[in-house]
């Protein structure tokens, strides 16, 4: 019974507030009550109110529908003050998991001088921020995700509860626009890449007692731990070791580099990889199913490819949506399975 209320009065909100990235507020969706320090006043009011009419004393009477005016007055005044507001979403924000991600919003505020206003959603919180009238102010509020893909929370609280405290007024925007969360970052093994790379396209080779068939000179792009370090010690010439049966260049962070694991741990291998050759400034491309980035390096490089491995096999979340993440394809993996 409870779930079934609950479920008609979300839908009742939902049709009063629509999804949407520009939102104007109106009597239509802005909602108040009084706050625990109103509870308080209106019961104080009722005990004066019966004192007075115990005592048939005009002062406690004058003093009651004095303090009953003033109260009705904030009422009106605190519901005008979310009245003309327009909050606008100007973008999600971008992160790993557990870090905050920033949305970032602009409110303008038409119709009165000045408006008192805080934001909320979930356990973050925007505390009060005052905007002027006709002077647009961006406001930043950081929500936590915990889940790879798109983030967009279902609904942000907009309240305000200017002038005495003793009402509050509220309403929400539901935004269209999702933040993107990273896959965490963890270190990967030593794999070789299944992509050619031309001239740098390593041969099968086999060598009679040994693990490796081939030593080469150093290339950019190659990792530490393979160089020969003993080798470089005695004779100054840095080489690699390239081992028997690999393949590809190892400029490329290859997906299927990584047999038996599987998706989400594959994408924080190469999550990790794509920031370790980004602090190296290292060039890198990126090789998933369907999709390949040619190698390049620099900043905007290793973000694109971030952004890449955020929604790998996930969908977009649809305008009507109330899911907070995007939509995991029918033929991806779950978590935990190997591929």
């Amino acid at each position: 019974m409870q779930s079934r209320i609950r479920k008609r009065w979300q839908r009742w909100i939902n049709h009063r507030v629509p999804r949407r990235d520009h939102q104007v507020y109106t009597q239509r969706n802005i909602f108040i009550l009084p706050t625990g320090a109103g509870l308080v006043f209106g019961l104080l009011l009722l005990i004066m109110l019966i004192t007075g009419i115990n005592y048939q004393n005009s002062l406690i009477y004058l003093l009651t529908f004095l303090l009953g005016a003033v109260f009705v007055a904030a009422m009106h005044q605190t519901h005008r003050n979310l009245a003309g507001l327009e909050l606008t979403v100007l973008s999600g924000g971008e992160g790993f998991p557990g870090d905050a991600l920033p949305f970032r919003l602009r409110a303008k505020v038409t119709g009165h001088d000045a408006l008192a206003l805080s934001l909320s959603c979930d356990d973050e919180k925007l505390e009060q921020q005052h905007i002027l009238q006709n002077e647009p102010a961006d406001l930043s509020l950081a929500l936590v995700a915990s889940e790879r893909g798109y983030y967009r929370p279902d609904r942000i609280r907009v309240e305000t509860r200017f002038p005495f405290g003793l009402l509050k007024a509220w309403s929400w925007l539901r935004p269209v626009s999702a933040g993107l969360v990273y896959p965490e970052p963890i270190p990967a093994p030593e794999a070789g890449s299944s992509v050619q790379d031309g001239d740098q396209t390593a041969q099968a080779r086999s060598v009679d007692g040994n693990d490796h068939a081939e030593i080469r000179p150093w290339r950019e792009g190659d990792l530490s731990q393979r160089v020969l370090w003993k080798r470089f010690a005695r004779t100054g010439e840095m080489v690699i070791a390239d081992w028997e049966g690999e393949q590809g260049s190892p400029q490329w962070l290859d997906y299927d580099a990584y047999h038996g694991v599987n998706q989400e741990l594959r994408l924080s291998y190469l999550a990790h990889q794509v920031l370790e050759r980004m602090k190296a400034s290292r060039p890198f491309g990126l090789n998933l199913p369907g999709q390949r980035i040619e190698p390049d390096a620099g900043r905007a490089h290793g973000t694109r490819c971030l952004k890449a491995l955020a929604v790998f096999g996930l969908e977009k979340p649809r305008e009507g949506s109330s899911l907070p993440f995007g939509t995991r394809q029918a033929d991806s993996s779950p978590q935990g399975a190997p591929l």
